[in-house]
């Protein structure tokens, strides 16, 4: 994604005040609704990931991403534009952030034998990572893959609310 796209899609978001060194922390949009939830000290024991915890971990919510770094600073621009696209449709989710625990990262990329950070998961299936969330969501897939869990994109809400208001002129 170029540099003029990433500026255009990036809206403000602040971070709580309430962050202090605790393991999970919450986006927040303008509006105060959650976004999405951050954990920075997933497994931290250093000990092996397991089947069962990365099972766990992927079922937390409808949407979880392993990334390089964490929502509101993705530390490499692969993880950087899975979060624009989950800003644009709107998604809640959970981020672990991989950087943090060695143990983690490697746990996720033995347990889809998928080699690269991020990944995506939703409701509980590995989807894949950059490259084809991206593709999901220029040929609109993505849209209906988040409908099946549930989760209603804020384009297509948009699109919507287009149509009615054409129709209503």
């Amino acid at each position: 994604m170029n540099r003029i796209c990433q500026s255009l899609l990036r809206p403000s978001y602040r971070m709580p005040a309430a962050l202090t060194g605790g393991a999970s922390a919450s986006a927040t949009t303008t509006s105060g609704s959650i976004l999405c939830r951050f954990f920075a000290a997933d497994a931290a024991t250093g000990a092996a990931v397991d089947k069962a915890t990365m099972d766990k971990l992927v079922r937390t919510n409808k949407v979880v991403v392993f990334m390089k770094g964490n929502p509101q600073a993705p530390r490499c621009g692969f993880s950087n534009a899975v979060v624009q696209i989950m800003r644009m449709h709107g998604v809640q989710y959970d981020a672990h952030d991989v950087l943090q625990n060695e143990s983690l990262r490697q746990g996720v990329k033995d347990y889809t034998d998928w080699p690269t950070i991020p990944q995506v998961f939703i409701d509980g299936e590995f989807v894949g990572g950059c490259d084809i969330l991206l593709q999901m969501h220029q040929s609109g897939d993505l849209i209906e893959e988040l409908k099946k869990v549930g989760i209603v994109s804020e384009l297509l809400k948009a699109e919507e609310a287009k149509q009615q208001d054409d129709k209503a002129k």
